[in-house]
């Protein structure tokens, strides 16, 4: 590593100001730490962490060409990286120069250095990839996303009275199982991962909590509820941008886990940046492709895919082009405005149909949403949202406590015309039959062969909470499950025993009484403002200008000798002027350098390179050494 970071501050010492300031602008998060020096940039650039964050902003090109350098053991050349990855020297150039604008590989004289790179070395390629066809556009035709739109909100709707009316259960390790959200999603008629989506919103936008392992309905759900269309979806919209998970079509992921990271907000902030409201994308496939060749470690076929289903059930894109509400989304806009421009108002009333249908054009209010799920059945869900009277729905109503009167009159409340007689005749056809047989619930018995022993059980006030009822002179009927039975009956002071359906003999056990682990803490986080470009350029400046001294500031060889006399307190004047003269002429002197505990070498050097202390010269057999200005003991111009 020492070695890498060594050449890197070597490369880095060749660079110009601005160019330094490049590097720092794809690299900031190297740039707020303490850097005094150039060799302390070249440290900061190779941290692994910082290396892996700034991988994820190559195209697959780059990546390409840095897992060749990888593979060559920072040994290659141009033509043996182009050889590996068969493309041409354009392809290669333009590959490499992203990635030394963020200091990811260098040249060395005429090999290829690169950082170490964990991405890169497990993504190599026979071939460069290229970029694949550019998606084609066309002017925007103003296709309206109001219909994908309605759907979503009215989809978190049901889902709300579904959550309300029947159960939706969690996991005890988090989550929600990938079979409960099949189940919910046919009782919901629509797909797994339009349910997902749905769930992931409610929860997001806190329309939807977990109570004993149940997806319940929040206090804030009923204000939304409650609230304008345009109020509505953009609460979901803004819930939309807050979502940190990345969609994952080819697994069975589990809703509503945590996921570390933000993948997801990358992904479709990426995504949604690619939209214009000017002109469209004729084809979203190639979009697609064009986006995952782009940035490789964030965008995927299937998640990028599933990104723009997304988009465009919220109405944020629509015929392939940025909407109003999604271009409020992108320039931080008012999202509330865009939503209530884009969303019609509710609609109050429904078209009673004598094929037992209601139709309802456009988003349905609350209470009408609610009086139709309570008597019919939600049978299309698209533009114009239909519902359908059946004897089962019908019944369903009447199993509430209300009369045929209190359903008709719901219904002509909500209806824009008088009820059909059809109507009127099945809710009064399943009135007369309705309650003709009873089913009581008993949760509990309480057998014995003396009539007596019941009777005194019955009168019993310690047992008032069993709510006992006789069914038969020897049998008494309990409103508590056998378990709470038993126990109230030995408080009072008898000795029952328990049977099961077999009249078995239960045999108990005594469990232990354990407490549920507390959930996972999660750290604070705390958040550094980034330097801008201006600080960033000033910073460039100053790491360069130390190193490399302007005229300004005095000659070159001037200023070499001062730096050299803080780096060796051994040296005569004149040794050092000597010394500084060949580092800025590049003409060769013979130094005698202490290399160990009393042992001295002879040298004859051409200076090449002045860092950090360390003078990296041609010696005279030809190779190329680095020598520590404070070890040398002698200098001396050479013949």
């Amino acid at each position: 590593m020492a070695r890498r970071i060594n050449a890197l501050a070597t490369w880095l010492h060749t660079l110009e100001a601005d160019e330094v300031a490049a590097i720092l602008v794809h690299r900031r998060d190297v740039a707020d730490r303490y850097i005094r020096t150039l060799k302390d940039l070249a440290t900061q650039l190779t941290d692994a962490d910082s290396v892996h964050l700034v991988e994820d902003t190559l195209d697959q090109g780059a990546v390409d060409v840095l897992g060749a350098i990888v593979a060559q053991g920072n040994a290659g050349t141009v033509d043996t990286v182009c050889a590996d990855l068969r493309c041409t020297i354009d392809d290669f150039e333009r590959a490499f120069g992203q990635l030394k604008e963020r200091a990811l590989a260098w040249p060395d004289g005429a090999r290829l250095i690169a950082v170490n790179s964990v991405r890169a070395t497990g993504a190599q390629h026979d071939q460069l990839t290229l970029r694949p066809k550019k998606p084609v556009r066309r002017k925007a035709s103003g296709v309206s996303p109001v219909v994908a739109a309605m759907s979503t909100v009215d989809g978190v709707a049901r889902l709300l009275a579904h959550c309300e009316q029947d159960s939706f259960d969690a996991r005890y390790t988090g989550g929600v199982a990938t079979v409960e959200i099949r189940r919910v999603a046919r009782a919901l008629r629509v797909g797994d991962g339009v349910l997902r989506l749905w769930l992931e919103l409610a929860v997001e936008a806190q329309l939807i909590g977990i109570e004993r392992a149940r997806l319940l309905p929040t206090k804030h759900a009923d204000s939304w509820l409650g609230s304008a269309p345009g109020a509505r979806l953009a609460a979901l919209v803004k819930a939309w941008q807050r979502m940190d998970w990345r969609p994952e079509p080819d697994q069975a992921r589990a809703a509503l886990r945590d996921y570390t990271g933000a993948a997801g907000l990358a992904l479709r902030r990426t995504a949604l940046e690619r939209f214009s409201a000017d002109e469209a994308f004729t084809d979203l496939d190639e979009l697609v492709a064009d986006l995952v060749w782009e940035r490789p470690a964030v965008q995927d076929l299937r998640a990028t895919a599933a990104v723009m289903g997304e988009m465009e059930s919220l109405g944020l894109i629509a015929g392939g082009a940025l909407t109003p509400l999604g271009a409020a989304v992108l320039n931080s806009g008012d999202i509330d405005a865009a939503a209530a421009e884009l969303m019609p108002p509710a609609a109050e009333k429904a078209a009673f149909q004598t094929d037992m249908t209601a139709v309802v054009n456009g988003l349905p209010s609350p209470e009408l949403s609610a009086t139709l799920n309570l008597v019919a059945d939600l049978e299309d869900n698209d533009a114009a949202r239909v519902w359908r009277l059946s004897a089962g729905s019908v019944r369903r109503a009447l199993d509430t406590g209300l009369t045929a009167e209190d359903v008709l009159a719901k219904l002509a409340a909500v209806s824009d015309a008088p009820l059909p007689q059809v109507i009127e005749y099945q809710v009064q056809d399943v009135a007369r039959r309705h309650g003709h047989l009873t089913v009581t619930d008993v949760a509990s018995c309480v057998r014995a062969e003396d009539p007596m022993l019941l009777q005194e059980i019955v009168k019993s006030k310690r047992l008032g909470s069993l709510k006992l009822r006789f069914l038969a002179p020897t049998v008494l009927a309990s409103a508590q499950p056998m378990a709470e039975t038993l126990a109230a009956l030995r408080r009072a002071g008898y000795a029952p025993t328990g049977l099961d359906a077999g009249d078995q003999s239960i045999v108990e056990h005594v469990g232990r009484r354990s407490a549920p682990a507390r959930g996972e803490r999660r750290p604070d986080r705390w958040w550094r403002t980034e330097l801008d470009d201006l600080e960033l350029t000033q910073l460039a400046i100053r790491l360069v200008e130390q190193e490399r001294p302007t005229v300004g500031r005095g000659t070159p060889r001037a200023n070499a000798a001062r730096m050299l006399r803080d780096q060796n307190v051994v040296l005569r004047d004149e040794e050092v002027l000597i010394l500084a003269s060949a580092l800025v002429d590049g003409s060769p002197v013979e130094i005698r350098y202490a290399s160990g505990p009393r042992q001295l070498e002879t040298h004859v050097i051409t200076p090449a390179k002045h860092l950090e202390g360390v003078l990296t010269a041609d010696c005279e057999d030809g190779s190329t050494r680095e020598f520590v200005i404070g070890h040398v003991r002698k200098v001396a111009a050479h013949a």
